[in-house]
């Protein structure tokens, strides 16, 4: 099973070009889709959960037509969106019970067996009876992966998962991710450059909806081999080399900062080559892609 996308474009009414021209094939495992906020990521989770129309360009799913055969789709979608809203005072059981009947499960011995089990696999059976909306930001992001697995869906879209959560529950979610991407489609949408490293076997870089880069995590960051050289600075010298060298990250190190520039040959002037990650290839690929606009 495939997610094939050929040009898909969306601009709103106030003018803003949130798609443009985007063309991805996605597989069968957890594919990242990397960007900044504002990046175009949202739009595109949503056309592809149904949710909004693109103005032009194609999407299947297999066999489906993403864009116009929605019912069908949303049969073998699941979706947590970034804000997951849920009713006050209501259990787990009882709202994935509702879920589970709008979702087309009428058969109440079957509901109940596939509400056990869901919750069983995201590890809360036994806060089972607790209202959902007394849970920890990673307990509803659990419930909500709970509730995107109903219907067995080939395609499990996943908006901006772990903003807001500690690290155990980031490493909790992270570790149910990955035991669902093995046999669907699970597209995370982020802009934690840490999520995409952790999980995904494939990935794209998206900024101001357009696609930068499309491949394998490995190879985006082999490409930037030799060409990555750090330095640490004073904050006085930075304006200086934001206009001789492309710098495509910045941070404080020591209360110094530290800097990456991007150059083919050995800048000098005390630079040392880094080891590039997936984190330069981000900021890299935003800064050139900015430059080629």
């Amino acid at each position: 099973m495939q997610l094939v996308l050929q040009n898909l474009s969306k601009t709103y009414a106030n003018g803003v070009r949130a798609l443009d021209n985007v063309s991805l094939t996605i597989p069968t495992g957890m594919y990242g889709l990397l960007g900044q906020n504002g990046a175009g990521k949202s739009t595109l989770m949503r056309t592809l959960a149904t949710l909004q129309d693109a103005d032009s360009g194609t999407a299947f799913l297999g066999d489906l037509d993403v864009l116009n055969q929605k019912e069908a789709v949303r049969r073998t979608l699941g979706y947590l969106p970034q804000e997951f809203g849920v009713y006050p005072r209501i259990s787990a059981t009882e709202l994935l019970d509702h879920f589970a009947l709008l979702k087309g499960v009428v058969n109440g011995r079957e509901r109940t067996q596939l509400v056990e089990a869901l919750l069983h696999r995201v590890n809360l059976f036994e806060h089972r009876k607790k209202a959902v909306s007394s849970y920890s930001g990673g307990m509803k992001q659990r419930f909500g992966i709970a509730q995107a697995l109903i219907g067995d869906p080939q395609l499990i879209i996943v908006d901006e998962p772990t903003a807001g959560l500690d690290p155990g529950e980031r490493n909790r979610f992270y570790n149910l991710l990955s035991e669902i991407g093995e046999n669907v489609i699970v597209i995370l949408s982020t802009h934690i450059v840490q999520d995409v490293m952790e999980l995904c076997n494939n990935m794209a870089i998206i900024h101001q909806g357009r696609v930068l880069y499309g491949g394998t995590p490995s190879a985006a960051v082999a490409s930037l081999s030799g060409k990555v050289w750090g330095k640490s600075i004073t904050k006085a010298e930075l304006p200086t080399y934001q206009q001789t060298h492309t710098i495509i990250s910045s941070k404080l190190v020591g209360g110094k900062p530290q800097i990456h520039v991007l150059s083919e040959a050995d800048p000098g002037d005390g630079f040392e080559a880094v080891v590039p990650d997936l984190e330069d290839v981000f900021f890299s690929e935003i800064q050139t892609g900015v430059a080629r606009r």
